[in-house]
């Protein structure tokens, strides 16, 4: 993509999305319009959208533990937990239940309020492991913080089982778009990733999803995850996005580090298109100044993982995290805020 591409104007940005209107109808040729606005314009139109919805000063704080790590049956070419690659993950079993609950309540210490547990999962089935997570749901909500998860692709019945237990929200990305889908994971396909998230809906439970920039897509593919989600007959309440960590012995080892535009970039389209969603700085905030976090919080981003670690990959330290939050002037937002509207 060369600069010249970057050419819509102010004029047809505040034409095509007139400020912080919420819709589910928009065209691919209204969110390319926003995408390839100039920067400077695009951030500035995001944080009006942004401040329209959200207290500026507030970011979510998030911690996620991995309770049950390696040996995916998937082919996830970005997965450092795929049975199939050789990389140096340690795999474990599920976690036991108090294990994963005394981690809850350090997360909780350190200003967390919400807790989401990954397994490397294919999918959630009926036996003993997930008894134990539907455990560990019910004692992470008794300590007053939001409970998520991931677990892979889930049925309606498990995702009312889910929510009978206490969840608040299930992470469940689509990745990338559709048409660059199977360039990355061939062992399930689009439909599957939307089914899922159709169940989590129905069971009215929050839903979290969003995508992987710099997996080798194009601005394109990114644009078209983005009229995906924005076009759900409701908009995922959190929309991570990821900034690809390359691992050594996945299919994407060698995949160059995606710059800060681009992942300010991805933020400000996706704080336009869907106003009341958490948008979450998640994989890769680890390799950004805080300079570059800033002008992310700038675009609409509100949330972020606290830890030093994201299942199995590098985060910022906590008081590193403590540190960025003073020299900005943020504080946590509180557990419940919006009662499942905007979590």
């Amino acid at each position: 993509m060369n600069t010249a591409q970057f050419t819509a104007t102010s004029d047809t940005l505040l034409q095509d999305a007139p400020a912080g209107v919420i819709r589910n109808d928009w065209t691919i040729e209204e969110i390319s319009n926003i995408y390839f606005s100039p920067l400077l314009d695009l951030i500035y139109r995001a944080a009006t959208v942004h401040r329209m919805y959200h207290d500026p000063q507030e970011v979510q704080v998030c911690t996620l533990l991995s309770v049950k790590t390696g040996g995916c049956p998937e082919d996830c070419a970005y997965c450092p937990q795929a049975a199939r690659y050789s990389t140096n993950v340690n795999t474990h079993k599920l976690l036991d239940v108090d294990t994963v609950l005394q981690r809850a309540r350090e997360a909780h210490a350190n200003g967390s309020t919400r807790f989401c547990m990954g397994a490397a999962w294919r999918e959630v089935r009926n036996n003993r492991d997930f008894d134990k997570v539907i455990e560990m749901v019910k004692g992470v909500n008794e300590l007053g913080m939001e409970v998520c998860c991931t677990l892979g692709m889930l049925t309606h019945e498990q995702a009312l089982r889910l929510k009978e237990a206490g969840l608040y929200a299930y992470n469940h990305n689509l990745d990338t778009s559709e048409g660059y889908y199977d360039k990355i994971i061939t062992t399930r396909n689009y439909n599957d990733r939307l089914e899922t998230l159709e169940n989590v809906r129905q069971a009215k439970i929050s839903v979290c999803s969003g995508g992987i920039i710099g997996l080798g897509e194009t601005h394109e593919d990114r644009i078209g995850m983005l009229f995906t989600l924005s076009n759900l007959p409701e908009h995922p309440e959190s929309v991570p996005v990821n900034a690809l960590v390359a691992v050594e012995g996945t299919p994407l080892e060698n995949q160059e580090r995606v710059p800060v535009w681009d992942m300010v970039r991805m933020i400000a389209t996706a704080r336009i298109l869907m106003p009341r969603a958490m948008v979450r700085l998640s994989a890769g905030r680890v390799s950004m100044s805080q300079e570059e976090q800033a002008l992310c919080f700038m675009a609409g981003a509100n949330s972020i993982f606290a830890g030093d670690k994201l299942l199995t990959t590098p985060n910022p330290e906590v008081d590193a995290d403590k540190e960025l939050f003073q020299v900005l002037n943020l504080k946590p937002r509180k557990a419940f805020k919006g009662n499942n509207s905007d979590s």
